[in-house]
């Protein structure tokens, strides 16, 4: 089946997968606490690194945007049957 304009068709083990989730993972959960951080000045524990961004709705954007490539990959994998 050919890939649609724009997209990448990759080919991963399982455990590769979820390796690139456990990643995608990490940064969306950054991401959340710097949106979070930048809205209430609470820093979410000692090892809180802000990421740089203009402001928490800047950053909650892209907190969203990793969500959605998360669940895209997930459920990719879902009809596949395969285990990450």
């Amino acid at each position: 089946m050919p890939t649609p304009p724009g997209t990448v068709q990759l080919t991963l083990s399982a455990y590769d997968v979820g390796q690139l989730l456990d990643g995608l993972r990490l940064r969306a959960e950054a991401w959340t606490k710097t949106a979070d951080y930048l809205e209430s000045g609470f820093s979410p524990d000692d090892s809180f690194i802000c990421e740089v961004c203009r402001d928490s709705h800047e950053a909650r954007s892209i907190a969203q945007h990793y969500a959605r490539i998360i669940a895209q990959i997930e459920e990719q994998v879902l009809l596949q049957g395969a285990r990450t």
